[in-house]
């Protein structure tokens, strides 16, 4: 039997997490019924077309306690005498005194909500991402008895402490994970085989179908007809987009190319200023957020997709980015870097070309033999079409999803028989 799935996000809808809309509409077209428990207000001006399609009820938390402070106090003093109060207390207190944050404060405050006005009768709580998301739900799990799960990516295992991951991984009945250093990581934290489980998202193919046209021939030689390079991701260190500018400013002078950015985030400015200063800003476009059928026509007029995947100061990494995923499956060849999951779609010289991060020689090396090169374009973005193809089609995560939900009710349904 199936149960309602409370659904708890960081933020909905966002541009940046096709990759969650997708698996939530996946879910209730393979008959999941879900209600979206979003943590924060969207801040994007745009949506995708996936986000309209969703059926599921949006309920926002307080973004801020003090944003709606009523609706935290009522939550507050209605918990105050049921018997999950106390154990809640007891872990808040624990984590506070690990974690002295704000932060910290306001995640209880909204499981306190969320538990207080329970929509639509949840039967399941179910996190995106296991840090501030996953604290949420657990703390309403412990609150109302209802039982959890997670989908873990990538920042939010990287910056998470390890205490903090190894708890969460023990209090949920299972968590998954969209790459295999996340999946091992976590596996080797909680020591359990039926925890953790690796399930990359994969892409929804219907919305990218075969390009059914030619990718350019162009070398580089043509002043007017230059190669053209693409990039889509968020404006943030993790993504190297300083790495790629510099890397973008080594290239030989008799070299012709334009670059195109598509993202925002907060680092554009400095971007920008960057782009100047190395003298390369009249060869870029800086096209902001677009929705994703804009960022589809982009791919397939695209000679190049380059993406400088690194490590942050803080530990923030991609997981598999689905950027270089959709590039894959029209045929675009990506040139990036051996971090966190990349490896686990692209082959160096295979079907993409792959280079160390944090190193912009080789990143335009990389790049100028992919310009000089249309036929070994060709060939690499064909072999990455078919590894997209064969390998990362979404229905099999929502396969998976699937029967990781209805074995673990099963196994609750037993053990609620037999107590």
């Amino acid at each position: 039997m199936r149960k309602k799935i409370l659904v708890v996000l960081k933020g909905y809808p966002r541009l940046s997490e096709t990759f969650i809309a997708q698996e939530l509409l996946g879910l209730e077209k393979a008959g999941f019924d879900l209600t979206l428990i979003s943590m924060r207000k969207p801040t994007d001006r745009k949506r995708h077309p996936v986000h309209d399609e969703i059926k599921a009820r949006v309920v926002y938390l307080p973004e801020y306690l003090h944003d709606e402070p009523l609706r935290v106090l009522r939550a507050f003093f209605a918990g105050i005498g049921k018997p999950g109060f106390k154990p809640l207390l007891k872990q808040f207190w624990a984590d506070l005194k690990r974690d002295i944050t704000p932060n910290r404060v306001r995640r209880f405050g909204q499981a306190l909500v969320l538990a207080h006005e329970w929509p639509d009768g949840g039967e399941w709580l179910h996190a995106h991402f296991i840090h501030t998301p996953a604290s949420v739900t657990s703390y309403a799990s412990i609150m109302t008895g209802i039982p959890w799960t997670c989908s873990a990516h990538a920042k939010d295992i990287w910056t998470s402490p390890d205490w903090e991951l190894s708890e969460k991984l023990g209090r949920a009945r299972w968590t998954v994970t969209c790459t295999r250093t996340g999946f091992e990581h976590m596996r080797d934290l909680i020591g359990a085989d039926d925890k953790v489980y690796l399930s990359y998202h994969g892409l929804d193919l219907d919305r990218f179908d075969p390009f059914a046209g030619e990718h350019s021939g162009r070398d580089g030689s043509d002043a007017s007809d230059p190669a053209f390079l693409l990039s889509v991701g968020r404006a943030v260190e993790k993504k190297g987009y300083d790495v790629l500018l510099k890397a973008l400013a080594l290239l030989p002078g008799d070299l012709n190319w334009r670059f195109t950015h598509i993202g925002g985030g907060d680092g554009l400015t400095k971007l920008k200023a960057l782009a100047d200063t190395l003298g390369i800003a009249d060869r870029i476009t800086w096209k902001g957020a677009l929705a994703q059928e804009e960022v589809l026509a982009h791919y397939r007029q695209a000679d190049i997709f380059a993406l400088a995947c690194r490590v942050a100061a803080d530990g923030d990494r991609d997981g598999l980015p689905n950027v270089l995923v959709e590039a894959s499956s029209q045929r675009l060849v990506c040139v990036s870097t051996n971090i966190s999951g990349v490896p686990e779609l692209l082959e160096n010289g295979t079907n993409g070309l792959v280079v160390p991060p944090e190193d912009p020689q080789a990143l335009a090396v990389a790049l100028e033999s992919a310009i000089r090169n249309p036929a070994q374009r060709h060939r690499l973005g064909e072999a990455a079409e078919r590894r997209v193809r064969e390998h990362f089609d979404y229905h099999a995560s929502i396969r998976q999803l699937t029967g990781l939900f209805e074995a673990q009710w099963q196994k609750e349904d037993q053990w609620r028989k037999s107590a």
